[in-house]
């Protein structure tokens, strides 16, 4: 009887100290993180979806700059060759490659869209005219699946770190997890000059 009672009060009190310690709270912002990101890798797949047809639609347009629509092309499918799995959240390395492809992928479909300008049949061309709504709705939508990823990240980061959880962290080996950045912090962080003088 006494060694049942000790079990119950032993398991009582692991328990009680899980529960303070973080580890629940670790599982939930984990699972949230692991969501969040899903979304993002679904807006990613929906813009990889959309290149095909704004290709083939390109393509119509006879004297279209073939260069652009290679890069577009080769973008795409470094942007879809990366196999992207749940580790990918915990190796920065991974992550940071992933980040570079899919961020070739969106400056490649940029310049096909200020490329595309100088096209007036391709302009009034409706397909277009749809997909390029449709591209634009995504990376919208990219954009907002990002902001919830890099917010659940945060979450968990500011876990992983604080005291007590930080030791709970440790005994569990949950580490910090990488976030996204921007690809030209260097040069989006220095004030743009103006020159009126300029004509």
């Amino acid at each position: 009887m006494n060694s049942r009672f000790f079990s119950l009060a032993l398991a009582a009190i692991l328990s009680l100290t899980l529960t303070g310690c973080g580890y629940n709270d670790f599982q939930r912002l984990d699972e949230q993180t692991k969501s969040a990101w899903s979304e993002v890798l679904n807006q990613y797949q929906r813009r990889a979806d959309l290149v095909p047809n704004i290709v083939a639609t390109v393509k119509g347009e006879a004297a279209f700059e073939q260069d652009t629509l290679t890069k577009v092309i080769e973008a795409r499918a470094k942007a879809t060759s990366i196999q992207v799995t749940p580790e990918t959240l915990n190796d920065p390395a991974a992550f940071n490659k992933f980040q570079a492809a899919q961020g070739e992928l969106g400056s490649a479909l940029s310049r096909l869209m200020v490329v595309s300008e100088r096209y007036p049949d391709l302009k009034a061309n409706k397909g277009f005219s749809d997909l390029r709504v449709q591209l634009e709705g995504t990376e919208n939508r990219i954009t907002v699946a990002r902001n919830r990823y890099i917010q659940s990240v945060q979450q968990y980061n500011v876990l992983t770190r604080s005291f007590p959880s930080n030791l709970t962290a440790m005994v569990f080996s949950y580490t910090v997890k990488p976030n996204f950045t921007v690809q030209n912090e260097a040069q989006i962080s220095a004030p743009p000059v103006v020159d009126f003088n300029k004509r």
